[in-house]
């Protein structure tokens, strides 16, 4: 679906925090709801956001609700989530997509909220995988007031490093968290020709599951048309073997299938501190000389 960038936000725009997922502490809502007053944004939490209900943040019913009312309200120029953990794949039927294709504004979350990152691929819209608090936040702000982001330059020196091949890749970039991408296959539609592909891999998930995962997608189709890959730290790995295998054995045996450019070691990755990622947006991934270039996803 082609479709114009949102608005880039300006001081005084109000912006919804959300907690689509997993809830949050009402320590972390009331830092979350702070940096953004200090960008000159105005903020309003969701009416369940600090609902509890087990490990999420209450009924589902309720999480959509504030969910769709914020994609719904055209005074909302962002929508932004509180954090992971689990839960946003149960909303997935019920998200307003049409409001969002007719109104685009950007969701920001990482880790779970993958699963809603695939809706906003759909509609054409672009997203920010990272969050609003934390060593990157002002990245995140530069962005939503329309800022193109820096030069994303891989590390040589990271683990899983190695796996960079050469070449040159160019297209949309879309993708995340490995285990939540494999689980919307079957669930969404899945289309990523032309696309380059962000994985950043929870060490959670063991050797296993990671090709579990992989497999899954490559058997799928829903990588078919991908023409580069973008990998992110391996945190976590770096001691990890399971029967003579490393998850640098695993990730070359199935990504290897792709035949595509790779730049591995950049710095995306499953903590609370990531660097953001704007999605659905032109870049072009350079691996030879370890540089992933994203365009602006706000105008």
């Amino acid at each position: 679906m082609s479709q114009e960038l949102p608005r880039a936000l300006s001081r005084g725009d109000l912006v919804a925090l959300v907690s689509p997922a997993s809830w949050s502490s009402e320590e972390w809502i009331e830092t979350s709801t702070a940096v953004l007053e200090c960008w000159g944004l105005r903020v309003r939490c969701g009416v369940h956001a600090d609902d509890r209900l087990g490990y999420l943040a209450g009924r589902d019913e309720d999480r959509l609700a504030d969910l769709n009312a914020a994609i719904r309200d055209p005074e909302v120029r962002a929508v932004i989530t509180l954090r992971g953990g689990c839960g946003s794949s149960r909303l997935l039927a019920g998200v307003d997509v049409d409001a969002l294709a007719k109104d685009p504004k950007p969701l920001v979350g990482y880790s779970d909220i993958t699963a809603l990152h695939r809706l906003w691929h759909m509609a054409g819209v672009p997203s920010l995988h990272g969050a609003v608090a934390g060593e990157h936040a002002e990245i995140v702000r530069d962005i939503l007031y329309g800022g193109t982001p820096a030069p994303v330059r891989a590390d040589p020196t990271q683990f899983g490093a190695e796996l960079t091949t050469g070449g040159r890749a160019v297209g949309k970039l879309f993708g995340g968290n490995l285990e939540m991408l494999a689980r919307s296959v079957g669930v969404l539609d899945f289309d990523m020709r032309g696309h380059v592909l962000l994985l950043e891999i929870n060490k959670l998930a063991g050797l296993g599951n990671v090709d579990r995962a992989l497999t899954q997608l490559l058997m799928s189709g829903a990588l078919d048309g991908v023409v580069g890959v973008a990998l992110g730290w391996l945190t976590g790995f770096e001691d990890y073997e399971d029967r003579g295998w490393t998850i640098l054995d695993v990730l070359r045996d199935r990504l290897g299938t792709l035949d595509v450019p790779l730049l591995a070691g950049l710095p995306f990755g499953h903590d609370s501190n990531p660097r953001v990622a704007p999605l659905n947006v032109p870049c072009t991934l350079d691996a030879d000389d370890g540089i992933l270039t994203l365009a602006a996803a706000l105008r």
